[in-house]
């Protein structure tokens, strides 16, 4: 088996899940996010684009519902022992397979918990699972469950998070060299992408992020490059993978000569990091980040400029988003605890000017100040 973790940080992780389990007093709980699959056995696969589910009772005892295409890709890379395939056929419905497998189980009339918030489970499957047990048992939104025991991370998790971090540095080394005037967005992306992957990395749950002139401003991966002209800017948001766990960082770098309204932008991002930086610890909350943030951003007259985020949680992700659940947004109630893993962003996109101005780095939390992982620092980038 091709596991990253030991035997029994596995054990202790189901032991974790039983205990939430009894708390929230279900029976089963049917896995469909393919991040708690790996978390909970090391099961690896973009399988979850197709109907499966890991089945895990109350007593432990665990149960894979999948397709013929994943029976060795389970066998490999998880410590799943029982393993169930569904037919790929004209009119096929996974849902029935999975009835019966319930019963099998002696699952009838139970609680049963599901993860519907995941990008394992489509409107489709949902409206026919939905259909197929609403009168087998008592069906709970479990989504949360198995998300924030993900939050906190273990000694051997942080170790994956910090070789991620290290492998985010790498691919911002590679790509300096190529960021001037007349440079290849196409030329930094692949430097990017391939210093993660000379080092060990995987691809990351999302595609990076890049975008010069007015694509500066946008917060999202689109297709087309363009080349850099002599006064430029440049928005970059990538991440280091190792075995899945990202790490991931923001940067806007200036070509030329900054104008002023960059280097008051980037005062501004520097400003509320730092300020973040003295609420990212245990006694605070997610919502209390994103209200220093929003405080010294709309105190400076950016509000309109500014996102309603700033940042989330980090950990082992699978495409399309490595973003967790928990957000830095307003209201967020979520605990902030030693051994999270944590992205701070700082975005800003003045549309009036065609300004553009990112800064973000990922944390690790402890029981005082949080530790930032990259070696770089916070500095302007200018070039």
């Amino acid at each position: 088996m091709a596991l990253h973790f030991e035997p029994v940080e596995y054990a202790e992780r189901l032991e974790r899940l039983t205990a939430a389990m009894k708390a929230e007093k279900l029976d089963a709980l049917l896995l469909f996010a393919q991040e708690s699959m790996y978390w909970l056995t090391g099961y690896d696969t973009f399988g979850y684009c197709f109907f499966q589910t890991l089945v895990v009772k109350a007593d432990g005892s665990m149960t894979l519902l999948t397709r013929s295409a994943d029976l060795r890709q389970a066998r490999h890379t998880s410590n799943i022992e029982t393993i169930q395939v569904w037919v790929d056929r004209v009119n096929a419905d996974p849902t029935m397979d999975l009835k019966n497998l319930l019963s099998e189980l002696d699952l009838l009339g139970m609680r049963i918990g599901i993860e519907y918030d995941t990008h394992g489970m489509t409107g489709r499957v949902a409206r026919l699972l939905d259909r197929q047990l609403s009168t087998f048992g008592e069906l709970i939104d479990a989504s949360m469950v198995v998300s924030s025991l993900r939050l906190i991370k273990s000694p051997a998790e942080l170790k994956y998070v910090e070789q991620a971090a290290s492998l985010a540095d790498d691919a911002l080394d590679a790509a300096l060299p190529l960021i001037r005037p007349g440079g290849s967005e196409a030329d930094i992306l692949a430097a990017m992408q391939g210093a993660v992957f000379a080092g060990g990395g995987d691809y990351p749950a999302n595609e990076f992020i890049i975008g010069s002139g007015a694509d500066a401003l946008l917060c999202r991966y689109k297709a087309g490059r363009r080349t850099l002209d002599a006064n430029d800017q440049l928005t970059l948001e990538w991440a280091g993978a190792s075995a899945h766990y990202h790490a991931a960082m923001m940067r806007t770098i200036v070509i030329g000569e900054p104008s002023n309204r960059h280097r008051e932008l980037y005062s501004a991002c520097r400003e509320a990091i730092q300020g973040i930086e003295m609420v990212l610890r245990p006694g605070n909350t997610f919502g209390t980040v994103f209200d220093v943030h929003a405080k010294i951003m709309d105190e400076r007259g950016l509000a309109r400029h500014r996102l309603n985020a700033c940042g989330y949680s980090l950990g082992a992700r699978f495409s399309p988003s490595w973003m967790e659940h928990q957000m830095f947004h307003l209201g967020n109630t979520q605990a902030i605890e030693p051994d999270m893993s944590l992205f701070v962003h700082m975005i800003i996109m003045d549309s009036e000017s065609g300004t553009a101005m990112t800064l973000g780095q990922t944390y690790i939390t402890t029981e005082g100040a949080p530790r930032a992982l990259s070696r770089f620092g916070l500095d302007f980038i200018a070039i």
